[in-house]
Parts: C-alpha cells; sequence; structure tokens
C-alpha cells in the first residue's frame, strides 16, 4: 500500500516562508537606494524649512529690537509728582536709596517669562525730571546757549563703567534740600563735548537761595555705551545737542552729571523735580519671534493691565509707565506678515512638487512590477496582504531615509521647531511608504491577466476624473481671484492662507490636466500623414510616442509643476533684484554720485571722468533754496541731453530733452522747466518768477512733469537748461556718474577731501533690514533649485522607466538593418513630444501664472527697507530667464538621455536584449 503523507506535515511544510523585505531588497538594491536618497533628500528640505524659518525670525526680530535701540524697547517706569505731594512721610525717605532699590528686584521679576528681563542692563536711581541750566562760561556753548544737565543718581556706575581719571563721587553726609555742595562725575564723552576737567564745578540753581555747586571728582569711560544701562536715558553716556525754540534757532549741549547712588534726597536742593525711576532692559537673547504674541501681550499688561496693576502695589500708586516696545514689536509684525505669506507661496510650491515626484516614483515603480503584482493577485493574493508587503517593502527603505534627512537637517540648519520638522520628515516617509501600495491597489482591485492597451491616442478619461478636474478648476480659481483681490496676506496672518499660497501650483495642476487632454490631439492628427514618410524613423518615433503609456498625468504634473516653481521663484528673486535697483538708483541718481564740490576747484569734472570704471560724467548745478513765486523749492540747472540720458534709467524721470531747451524761438524770456506735480499743480501753465539764492532770477514755466528727477530726488523740484543760468553750469554742486564699477576711493581722491562721494551698489547692500528679508530671497532660492532638480528628476524617472523597452525593440531593429545612428535618432524623436509638451506647457504655466497672480503679490516689503526711497511699488513681472532656461533644460536633458542610451545599447550588444522570456 501506498502510504499518504499526513496533514499534520503539509500544514508544517505550508509554514515555510520566504521573507518577502528581504528577498525585494535584495532582488532590487539599486531600486531601493534610489528611493532612499530620494526620500532622505526630500525630508532633508520638509525639516529644514521650519528651524530655517525660525532662524530668520529670531534674527529678524532681534534685528528690529537691536535698530530701535534701548530707548525705544526698554520699560521705563517712573514716580510722578504726587508720590511726594500725596506722601505722608518725609520726602527725603521718598528719595533714598532703599525706596529705589527696594523695588527694583521685584519689577525685575513681575513680568517672568513672558518678557525676560536683563538685569544687568537695568538701572533704578533718582533723577530731575527738569534740565538745569548751568550758566559757567568754561563750558560749550555751540551758539552763545549755556547747557543744560541732568543731575541723575543710579546705581551701579561703578560695575558699568572704567575710572579714566579722578575718583567716583560720594553722597554727602546729610543728603537733603539743605546741601552745600555736590559731588559728581561725568562720562568721558561729556567731559570732551562740554570741556569738562576733574575739579570742574558747575552751578546748577537752587530751588531758593545761591546756586548749588557741583564738583566733578572723576570722569569714567561707559563699558557698554551703546547697552540699555548707558543710553536708556538720553543724556547718560553722551551729550546731545539740542536746539532752541524760535525765529533763528540756536544749539547747546544737554548732558547728565552722574551723583552718588544713595544721594538722591539731594536733588530736592534743585528745582529740578526728582523722581524715582526704574530702566527695565528686555533680554535679547531670550526672545524669540515665535513667542511675539505672547511679548504683545505682556508689554500690553505693563501698560494698562494685571501687570500695571502689580506693578503700583509694588512701588507707588502715583507712577507712570511708557514704553516703545509694542510699537517696535508692532512694526516687526507687518513686516513678518508681509513676507510670512509670501515665504508660504514657495514652501507650498516646493512641497507640492515633491509630494508629486514622490508619488509619481510610487507609479512608475508600480508600472515596472505590474507583472509581478497580476500574477501574484491571479494566483491569490488578496489586496490587503499585496498592500501591507508593499508597504512594509518601501517603509522599511522610507522610514531610515527620512529619518537621515532629518538628523542631517538639525545639524545643519539649527534646532528650532523639532515637532514641525519631525512632522515633516515623518509626512515624506509616509508618502515615499503608500505611493507603491496605493498605486498597486488601485491597479490590481479586479483579478486579471491580460490587459487591454493603455496608449495615450486611445486612453478616454472616465467621468469620475471629469469631475475631479472640474472641482480642482473651480478651486484653482477660487485661489487666484482671491490672492488678486487681496493680496497673499490673510488679515495679518504670518503664515497667509493656504489655498491662496497653492495658487501657483494650483494654475500648475490645471494646465497639466488640460495638456494631457491635448496631448492625443496632435499625436493622431499626425499618425496618418507619417504613413507616407520616406524612411522608418520618422513615422516609427511618432508610433511609439502614441503608444506609451497612458499613465501621463504624474509625470506631466510633476514637469509642469516643478517648471512652474522654478520659473516663479525665479521671478521673484529677479524682481527683488530690479526692485533694490531702482531703489538704489533713485535714491542716488546714477550709479555713482559727487556731492559738495568745492567752488574753488578746478577740472574736478575732468578728473572723475578719467577715474577707473567712469563711463560718462553728468554735471548738475543744485540750489535748495530757490524761490519759485512763494515757495521754497530745489532746482538744478542741467545740460539736457546728457541729463535725459541719466534720467531714462527710470520711468519716472525720462523726459524730452528738446523740450527743456532754453533757445528762445518762441520769442519769449520764459524757461521751460521740468516740475514736480506739486508745483505743476500749484502753477499750471502759467509762468512764474524763480529766484536763486546766489542773486539770479528768471521766469520759468512748467513744460513736463516728472514725479522723480536723478539730481532732487523726488521732493517739490525744477529742472531747467543750465544755459538760462547766470553763471551757467560753472562751477557745478554735484556729479553724476555713469559706470559698471566706478571705485569709491578714486573717485573721493579726484574731487577732493571735502567731496561726499555715494554708490549705487553702497546703497542696494543697505535696502535690505532685516533677516527677514534675506531669509525670504534664500527660501525662494531653494524653491528655484529645487523646483529645477525635482523637474529634472521627474523626466529622469520616465525615461528611464521606458529605458529596458527601449533598448530590446533597438536590439530587434537592429537585427532588421536599423543603424546606430538611425537607433539615436528614433530614441530622440520617440522621447520629444512629452519633453517638448512639457517645456513649452511648463514655460506658458509660469508666464501665465505670474501674470494671474502677480497683482496681488508685491515684493516691496521683501525688496527694500522700510525707510528706503519710496520708488514705487515692487510688482512680480515674468522674468525670460527663469521661464526659458528651466524648459530648455527639459529638452536639452531629455535628447542627452535618449542620445545616451542609444549609444550604451550599442556598446552592449543585441545578445541580452533578445533572450526569450526577460521580464521589460
Amino acid at each position: 500500500m501506498t502510504e499518504r503523507p499526513s496533514g499534520r506535515q503539509r500544514a508544517a511544510a505550508s509554514r515555510v516562508t520566504v521573507p518577502w523585505t528581504r528577498t525585494r531588497l535584495r532582488t532590487a538594491p539599486g531600486a531601493a537606494a534610489a528611493l532612499a536618497l530620494l526620500v532622505a533628500v526630500t525630508a532633508f528640505l520638509a525639516a529644514a524649512l521650519p528651524p530655517a524659518l525660525d532662524r530668520y525670525d529670531e534674527e529678524g526680530m532681534r534685528s528690529a529690537l537691536e535698530a530701535a535701540g534701548p530707548v525705544r524697547t526698554s520699560v521705563h517706569v517712573q514716580t510722578s509728582d504726587a508720590d511726594m505731594y500725596l506722601s505722608d512721610g518725609p520726602w527725603e525717605d521718598l528719595l533714598s536709596q532703599e525706596a529705589v532699590e527696594g523695588p527694583f528686584a521685584k519689577l525685575l521679576a513681575l513680568p517672568g517669562r513672558a518678557l525676560p528681563l536683563d538685569e544687568d542692563r537695568s538701572s533704578a536711581g533718582v533723577r530731575t525730571t527738569r534740565l538745569l541750566k548751568a550758566p559757567d562760561p568754561y563750558l560749550s556753548q555751540p551758539d552763545g546757549v549755556a547747557p543744560v544737565f541732568r543731575l541723575v543718581a543710579q546705581g551701579g556706575v561703578a560695575e558699568h563703567s572704567r575710572l579714566a581719571q579722578g575718583r567716583l563721587p560720594k553722597a554727602p553726609a546729610q543728603p537733603g534740600p539743605g546741601v552745600a555742595a555736590l559731588e559728581a562725575a561725568v562720562t568721558t564723552g561729556t567731559a570732551e563735548k562740554l570741556n569738562i576737567r576733574v575739579g570742574s564745578v558747575v552751578h546748577l540753581p537752587r530751588a531758593e537761595g545761591d546756586p548749588l555747586a557741583v564738583r566733578v571728582t572723576g570722569l569714567v569711560a561707559p563699558r557698554e555705551p551703546d547697552e540699555a544701562y548707558w543710553s536708556a536715558l538720553p543724556e547718560l553716556g553722551r551729550p546731545h545737542l539740542m536746539v532752541t525754540q524760535g525765529p533763528v534757532p540756536s544749539q547747546y549741549w544737554a548732558g547728565a552729571l552722574l551723583l552718588a547712588p544713595d544721594a538722591g534726597p539731594a536733588l530736592l536742593a534743585t528745582p529740578g523735580a526728582p523722581a524715582r525711576y526704574w530702566t527695565l532692559a528686555p533680554d535679547l537673547s531670550a526672545l524669540h519671534g515665535r513667542d511675539l504674541e505672547a511679548l504683545t501681550s505682556a508689554v500690553a499688561s505693563l501698560e494698562g493691565g494685571p501687570l500695571l496693576e502689580r506693578i503700583t502695589a509694588t512701588v507707588s500708586p502715583n507712577l507712570d509707565v511708557s514704553t516703545d516696545l509694542d510699537d517696535v514689536l508692532g512694526g516687526y509684525r507687518g513686516l513678518w506678515s508681509a513676507i510670512g505669506p509670501l515665504v508660504a507661496v514657495a514652501a507650498f510650491g516646493t512641497g507640492t512638487v515633491a509630494v508629486v515626484v514622490l508619488c509619481m516614483a510610487g507609479g512608475l515603480a508600480a508600472e515596472r512590477r505590474r507583472a509581478e503584482l497580476t500574477l501574484l493577485r491571479a494566483r491569490g493574493a488578496s489586496l490587503r496582504g499585496l498592500a501591507g508587503r508593499l508597504f512594509a517593502e518601501t517603509s522599511v527603505v522610507a522610514v531610515p531615509a527620512a529619518a537621515l534627512g532629518l538628523l542631517a537637517a538639525r545639524l545643519t540648519v539649527g534646532t528650532g521647531r523639532p515637532a514641525q520638522s519631525a512632522v515633516a520628515a515623518g509626512a515624506v516617509a509616509l508618502v515615499a511608504a503608500l505611493a507603491l501600495p496605493v498605486r498597486a491597489v488601485a491597479v490590481h482591485r479586479a483579478v486579471g491577466v491580460h490587459t487591454g492597451r493603455e496608449d495615450v491616442v486611445r486612453a478616454r478619461p472616465s467621468v469620475r476624473r471629469l469631475v475631479a478636474e472640474v472641482t480642482l478648476l473651480a478651486v484653482a480659481a477660487g485661489a487666484v481671484l482671491t490672492l488678486r483681490a487681496r493680496g497673499t496676506s490673510a488679515d495679518g496672518d504670518p503664515t497667509g492662507d493656504e489655498l491662496v499660497s497653492l495658487a501657483p501650483v494650483l494654475v500648475a495642476v490645471i494646465a497639466a490636466l488640460v495638456l494631457v487632454r491635448l496631448y492625443p490631439l496632435p499625436l493622431r492628427g499626425l499618425a496618418r500623414p507619417a504613413r507616407a514618410m520616406r524612411g522608418v524613423v520618422g513615422p516609427l518615433s511618432l508610433a511609439r510616442a502614441g503608444r506609451a503609456g497612458g499613465s501621463t498625468v504624474l509625470p506631466l504634473l510633476a514637469l509642469l509643476t516643478a517648471l512652474t516653481t522654478a520659473a516663479f521663484g525665479g521671478s521673484v528673486l529677479t524682481g527683488v533684484t530690479d526692485a533694490r535697483d531702482r531703489a538704489a538708483v533713485f535714491a542716488v541718481g546714477a550709479d555713482a554720485r559727487v556731492d559738495n564740490l568745492a567752488e574753488g576747484a578746478t577740472d574736478v569734472e575732468e578728473r572723475v571722468r578719467r577715474t577707473p570704471g567712469v563711463e560718462d560724467v553728468t554735471p548738475v548745478k543744485v540750489s535748495y533754496t530757490a524761490l519759485a513765486g512763494d515757495r521754497r523749492v530745489s532746482l538744478a540747472g542741467v545740460e539736457p541731453d546728457a541729463y535725459a540720458e541719466v534720467s531714462g534709467r527710470l520711468d519716472d524721470g525720462a523726459f524730452d530733452p528738446g523740450t527743456l531747451k532754453a533757445d528762445g524761438e518762441d520769442g519769449e524770456d520764459t524757461v521751460p522747466a521740468l516740475g514736480s506735480p506739486a508745483l505743476a499743480e500749484r502753477f499750471g501753465d502759467d509762468p512764474f518768477p524763480v529766484i536763486l539764492d546766489d542773486g539770479d532770477s528768471f521766469t520759468a514755466r512748467v513744460v513736463a512733469v516728472r514725479t522723480w528727477t536723478p539730481a532732487l530726488g523726488a521732493d517739490d523740484f525744477l529742472v531747467v537748461d543750465g544755459s538760462a543760468l547766470r553763471a551757467g553750469l560753472e562751477p557745478p554742486t554735484s556729479l553724476l556718474v555713469t559706470g559698471d564699477d566706478p571705485d569709491a576711493a578714486a573717485l573721493r581722491e579726484a574731487a577732493g577731501d571735502d567731496a561726499q562721494v555715494r554708490l549705487r551698489s553702497d546703497v542696494v547692500a543697505a535696502t535690505v533690514e532685516s533677516p527677514l528679508q534675506t531669509g525670504a530671497e534664500r527660501v525662494y532660492a531653494a524653491a528655484v533649485a529645487a523646483g529645477a532638480a525635482y523637474a529634472a528628476l521627474a523626466l529622469l524617472l520616465t525615461l528611464l522607466r521606458a529605458a529596458p523597452e527601449r533598448a530590446a525593440l533597438l536590439a530587434r531593429l537592429r537585427t532588421m538593418g536599423l543603424t546606430r545612428a538611425q537607433g539615436r535618432r528614433l530614441l530622440i524623436l520617440e522621447s520629444l513630444p512629452q519633453a517638448v509638451l512639457a517645456a513649452v506647457g511648463g514655460a506658458l504655466t509660469a508666464w501665465a501664472a505670474i501674470r494671474l497672480l502677480a497683482p496681488g503679490i508685491d515684493l516691496t516689503t521683501v525688496a527694500v527697507a522700510s525707510g528706503a526711497p519710496a520708488a514705487g511699488r515692487a510688482l512680480l513681472r515674468a522674468d525670460q530667464l527663469s521661464l526659458l532656461v528651466p524648459a530648455l533644460a527639459v529638452v536639452a536633458l531629455t535628447v542627452g538621455v535618449a542620445a545616451a542610451q542609444a549609444w550604451w545599447s550599442g556598446r552592449r550588444g543585441a545578445v541580452r536584449e533578445l533572450r526569450a522570456g526577460d521580464a521589460r
């Protein structure tokens, strides 16, 4: 008898399985490595964006606070006059050192972490709130006006300064209203400007009686003169000039005399209204842009909220709290609200391109393994089991690669916003892991071995796809209209509106869907005429292009979104550069400007003209105090032809030189003038008298109106022919220099020591005021590079997917007599239709997106500083290089890859490609 095997042995044998993931990774290590590289780079870019923005945000806030200065950023707490008048105790006790230092520590701790304060740079003391005049004749008096001083008894002078001469002052034994004399120290800057030495005596008025003598016992040099301790009070660290009121303004000095910290009660001897004060300096190193909301709330609470109530309970109910920190934070919020949405456009565009390329990689992998997955489904594999195995296979590669990209981003860019970076890298890993199984499930829902042809020419979109495309079109139209109507900002939200930020990408998506529908039409139309062509390469290449896989949506979508993102970002960068150049020309008037020329200097124009880097020099004669009618204006005498050439660099200043020439042919003595809009509105076409500061006079008429002119900027101005002036253009007061790279040092040497030289290049560098602006530029530069790289990658993935099939085709055709040159032309012509479609479509889509979205995108905030000369609004314009270079690169890369494949296939031979049974 024949023994039948037991069921237990069959069950044991069925449990012997082959590890799927390890087998797949060993079978295709190259594909796994390529996926890992793609995921790692994409995860790096995604994880690097949050800390980069956080760093730019933090540096931008710190820059804004430092630019504002300690006077505006410090919180000033000072008791009012009612603090003493309503007090029941002696006034001396209110101004004692204990009454000042006691609340100081409590005030520093009140805001807590919401507004970190720097104890070392904060200060407290007693000072006179009114300036006291010192009539001593040895003190410096610029216009014959006596200087004024503020008496300050501030703690910590010894720790924050270095004793340069003498000694620190001491408080009198009995400080109070009856004090006989005081000792004080002054800073070295105050001593230098006001002619004070050790031993000098400054006499200040008393409240009653003879003047109060204040003897200077020492000179101190501040260790950090620009920090809040010395600069939060205007006169403390260095004196400054003030101007008297009246018809003839006069300048006089204002300084500070530093008393001993415990000499506060002695200030009652003066009529200076002494008061206690506390200057609370924020710790700039502990302030972060992400804490802007908390900072704004804390400052508001200090000025009129719970923190103010706690301050009054700690110090006195009669005090004033003031700061400009809320205005500084509000200005920074406005800058971030203008730049943030524009950065979001670049981030959303690059992110969408990355997601499309990841999905495309998964889709192409599914197409490459279609026969394998079809066979597995035919042999009983469930969709859930197949999807799970594919997900595990891709997760093993994607998750470590994303972790590596996250680690690289943290090490190279920064450690800010760790949660956002981890989420971004995790999202990249998830998309990469799901792309292949989702595509496989969608294709292999039904079990089947044979499938019909899916040529692009025969493909017919389904009704569901039509509905999805119409819905997407409606969403894109809404996003474009919203962006054009209100711009990129969303009611001051720095992150912007997500839908509006996706507007350029949505335009590219709609264009890709339209092109996919239009692509078969020319192929169908050329199919029949191609049959009558001589030779085999043309008809065969066209037939091959028409029989390409019908799933061209993702490759074309990836190419168009990448090209649109690159062209859009390149146009933004070009627009920013042009806006800065325009602002620089608006401020300087030419490539360089030489002002304040000495009247007795001769041949200055010729010496400047011979300076290296100078191409031409236009002399002008400027008077800033001319009288036009009853109105003070700036007037420039010019040579019309040369000046018109310089003015033509900006449309706002261009004019016809013939209209300005004072030739007297009309029989009138009226001088034609180029005028500002305000003067044109004031005088119209009527002539008006003009009187210059040198006594010259003539009658002028405004014949052309311009909002800007190189010699005088955008103020109220008149420009006339220099020949109409009594002395002509000699000597000129300014020179407008044109040239590629004029040398500032050589210009100063040629023009003289007293001349002022300004270069347009220096003004361009000064137009950037915040790291937020440079950060936005870097984000857009990265978006352009990433868009170009993803476009190239999408094209390579598409070409490499068809590489085995094309190699087999060449091998078969060569057995029939096809030459290598014909094979090369065949592959190039077969690849060109889709590449040309993507290149032309990408350029047109980017151009259309820029034209559609330009009214809603303002580059002025990114381009120039808030205080830069207003050269008009900087709008987005299409840059030809940004449009054409990526598109042409796509075509060139396609031709190069096809030629390289034909060359490599010819070197390998046809034996391997013709083996039966190989999966292609």
